[in-house]
């Protein structure tokens, strides 16, 4: 685990009472408060490796209880016996949330652990095959729409969009049910998107394109909606991270990397250790006048056309 140290000694620090006051010329809360989650709980899917076990880095590292779940069970009892080894509270369920019933489970089972749950990712995800072009810079036949395969298509949308509405529909169960004696405990709700459902990217499978583009309008409709019971929902949008997803491909091809890395205007793909910070603002309090954002961390890809991989 990536762990920083700094932020998590201050906050050991200010909780203790060790650290000086800073000089304060108002009532409000200091910044660096505002990101302090400890007591609280979170629910990460997908969180056995990449992106979602950033996640759950984050979240354990500014103090929150953490429930890793993943379809690969032995991922996630690896990793969640990781957090506990380092000092963590942390524990871990088998979950495919493409299965309602599972997720469903896996939210109770957090609940009954923890007391409740202040904070949920709904980041599973999975990719099916690229696009109508190949990362060797041609056509790719298989990719494209009329022969794309229906159980791609089927297994893609599953779990990139059904998968999503299955952790939000029980997220917002259990978050309301926080609610009670006249107070508001609400929660935050966020979702993995991707820069696909802002910038059509011919290397990318239709139905992953497909599916990130509904995530993206069914966050703000679900934030809409959620608001009134102090729940917040937002999406952390994606480019291209060094993960495992399409089998760890780039991690697997030395020669892909570097393509990809002339493709991005800051000049490198993204390692997931730099979306902490981000996931950590959506979580916690600093966060607490955001929601139905559609948050773009892709290194400034989508502010231009893609040039071709081995231009």
């Amino acid at each position: 685990m990536v762990v920083h140290e700094p932020l998590r000694d201050l906050l050991q620090r200010e909780r203790a009472g060790d650290q000086p006051a800073a000089v304060s010329v108002s009532e409000e809360p200091r910044t660096l408060d505002q990101f302090d989650i400890a007591g609280r709980s979170a629910l990460v899917t997908g969180a056995a490796s990449g992106i979602g076990l950033a996640y759950a880095e984050a979240m354990a590292e500014a103090g929150a209880k953490v429930t890793i779940t993943d379809i690969d069970a032995e991922g996630a009892a690896r990793e969640a016996a990781r957090f506990t080894d380092q000092g963590y509270e942390a524990r871990w369920e088998s979950c495919d949330v493409s299965d309602l019933d599972q997720v469903a489970q896996a939210f109770d089972n957090h609940v009954a652990a923890y007391g409740g749950c202040d904070i949920a990712f709904a980041n599973a995800g999975l990719d099916v095959g690229n696009g109508f072009w190949s990362p060797e810079d041609e056509r790719n036949p298989a990719g494209q729409i009329d022969v794309f395969p229906k159980d791609s298509w089927d297994k893609s949308i599953g779990i990139n969009l059904t998968g999503v509405f299955h952790t939000l529909r029980e997220a917002a169960r259990v978050m309301k049910a926080n609610e009670g004696n006249g107070q508001r405990r609400g929660g935050s709700i966020v979702i993995t998107s991707s820069n696909a459902a802002e910038v059509n990217e011919a290397i990318v499978g239709v139905p992953y394109m497909a599916a990130k583009a509904g995530v993206k309008h069914f966050m703000r409709h679900a934030a809409y909606e959620l608001a009134a019971h102090g729940i917040r929902v937002n999406a952390i949008a994606p480019g291209p991270f060094v993960t495992n997803i399409g089998d760890g491909w780039v991690k697997k091809n030395p020669k892909a990397k570097e393509a990809w890395d002339k493709l991005v205007p800051v000049g490198r793909m993204a390692e997931t250790y730099q979306i902490k910070p981000l996931a950590l603002l959506l979580a916690s309090d600093a966060g607490s006048y955001m929601t139905g954002s559609h948050v773009m961390i892709d290194g400034g890809m989508q502010l231009g056309p893609i040039k071709p991989l081995n231009d």
